[in-house]
């Protein structure tokens, strides 16, 4: 055996170690699937908290985004990091590019594109409610707008829907202008549409769609008599926003208000304000810009 191949396997071998002693840990499930072009799980010490309870259960995991490109030298590692984290469990991804090659046992690969709704429609056919779901496809807005909208619905409760790469949100489009710079990059040529925004607060960047459903977690404290709340304000119980990281979790969002209820304000709020409606109040309610259910009759029965 070569030196450099020696030192190699040691290598791995101590990994092997590192991550049988310390199963918990997900940076070390990762650090067993590297490579000079994939060097770890970006996110693993992010995951961490969120998914180490979940470690022994028997889930089903669907990644959207198998990764690689057309080079057949790497790709699928973050798979590989989630059979072996939650060693009960189903791990299944999905790539625009054949990655079929890459599949085992306990990873499956559906090939096709994300934003193909009949192509997604047999997916879920074959996979079921899903336990996590963790969108790293592509680096459009809209993409991964739709994605949430399409994907979200098809967790089961309890679920977590992990969005990545949301940087992507303050990247503006290059354009034509300058997509010839990019010409010769695979990368880069995913950028050229990105989508993004310089304006923190353009409503079409996914990181502002994100922002508006932080306000549907408390849609039982909007005071605007008529609200109809959203599948999203119903069925999302928190999110945790992160450096290029949102993760939401599934669930019934029916807390009540002390002070509302149906969107406007409750008898005895009414009595100690000292008027008998709330239009005595002469208040102007604005138009509420709520997340579209457009996507969600894509739901998993």
């Amino acid at each position: 055996m070569k030196l450099v191949d020696f030192k190699k396997s040691w290598k791995q071998l101590q990994l092997q170690v590192a991550a049988f002693f310390d199963p918990y840990d997900l940076s070390k499930a990762a650090a067993l699937y590297t490579n000079e072009k994939w060097l770890r799980l970006r996110f693993a010490h992010r995951y961490q908290s969120h998914f180490a309870p979940l470690k022994w259960k028997k889930l089903k995991i669907l990644a959207i985004g198998v990764g690689g490109y057309e080079d057949h030298t790497y790709g699928g590692e973050a798979l590989k990091t989630w059979k072996t984290y939650f060693p009960n469990s189903m791990v299944y991804g999905i790539d625009i590019i054949d990655k079929r090659y890459l599949e085992q046992d306990r990873i499956k690969i559906f090939h096709g594109d994300q934003n193909d709704e009949n192509f997604i429609k047999k997916v879920l056919a074959e996979t079921g409610e899903l336990d996590i779901i963790i969108e790293d496809g592509s680096s459009a807005n809209e993409h991964h707008i739709k994605a949430f909208h399409t994907f979200f619905p098809a967790l089961k409760d309890g679920g977590i829907y992990a969005a990545e790469n949301i940087h992507h949100s303050y990247w503006p489009s290059l354009g034509k202008n300058w997509s010839n710079f990019a010409k010769d990059s695979v990368l880069l040529q995913n950028w050229v549409n990105i989508g993004g925004s310089l304006d923190l607060n353009d409503p079409k960047t996914v990181m502002n769609m994100f922002k508006r459903l932080v306000d549907g977690l408390n849609y039982q404290e909007f005071l605007h008599p008529g609200y109809v709340p959203s599948y999203f304000d119903k069925n999302i119980v928190s999110i945790h926003f992160y450096h290029n990281l949102v993760l939401m979790y599934k669930g019934t969002n029916n807390e009540p208000s002390n002070f509302i209820e149906n969107n406007t304000l409750r008898p005895f709020v009414l009595e100690t304000l000292g008027v008998k409606s709330l239009e005595e109040l002469g208040l102007e309610f604005p138009t509420i810009d709520k997340t579209t259910d457009e996507y969600t009759a894509l739901k998993v029965k």
